[in-house]
């Protein structure tokens, strides 16, 4: 990996870049981006987007897999109906070798980031970054998220403002804050609300 490091941003605090050239680090192993692709389609025709699947356990394996609507939001009657879904698929496909036990959950307030666009529709909040290969002496990072900026994840942190490909993330985390637990429960009762207008219109 050749890394290569740069400075930006005006007088003051300056932004910090990183550059690389090679292969980019995957959080996930091929099998969960097997099972990934092929529970995509299903989820999706359910209105829910996977937001991880992670395949873990030696003698008895444990499938995880989180989940959200499009508002952001998983109830328990979703996590039941996108498990009883996705439960057929699997068995016909047959991705896992050996027994297992599939676990259908919501991400949580502190959810992973998974996806670019996850760092711009939770700016302003606090997160824990890993890559995957050493960056300035380290690999893990905490700070504010600013956003994006083309394929690079925007990050304040105390020493300045830093500029992290996406692509080498290995792992991306919310912080749990008042912030975090405040925004959430306002998009819940947007969602609630939602719902009842929904469920009030003839069909």
């Amino acid at each position: 990996m050749a890394l290569a490091e740069g400075f930006g941003g005006g007088p003051g605090r300056g932004r910090r870049f990183w550059f690389f050239k090679g292969r980019a680090v995957r959080a996930s192993t091929p099998i969960e981006e097997t099972i990934s692709a092929l529970l995509e389609p299903t989820a999706a025709d359910l209105g829910y987007r996977l937001v991880r699947v992670r395949l873990s356990g030696l003698k008895r394996k444990r499938l995880q897999i989180m989940a959200e609507r499009e508002d952001g939001t998983m109830r328990v009657e979703d996590c039941e109906a996108l498990s009883r879904a996705v439960s057929p698929v699997l068995d016909a496909h047959d991705p896992i070798r050996g027994d297992y036990d599939l676990e259908v959950s919501s991400p949580g307030i502190d959810r992973p980031l998974v996806r670019i666009e996850d760092f711009t529709r939770f700016a302003g909040h606090e997160a824990k970054l890993e890559t995957g290969q050493m960056i300035d002496g380290r690999k893990r990072f905490r700070g504010v998220l600013k956003g994006v900026e083309g394929e690079n994840v925007i990050f304040d942190l105390p020493e300045g403002e830093a500029s992290i490909p996406f692509a080498w993330l290995s792992e991306a985390r919310l912080v749990l804050t008042d912030k975090l637990i405040e925004d959430d429960l306002k998009r819940a009762k947007a969602a609630e609300a939602a719902d009842i207008v929904q469920k009030g219109k003839p069909s």
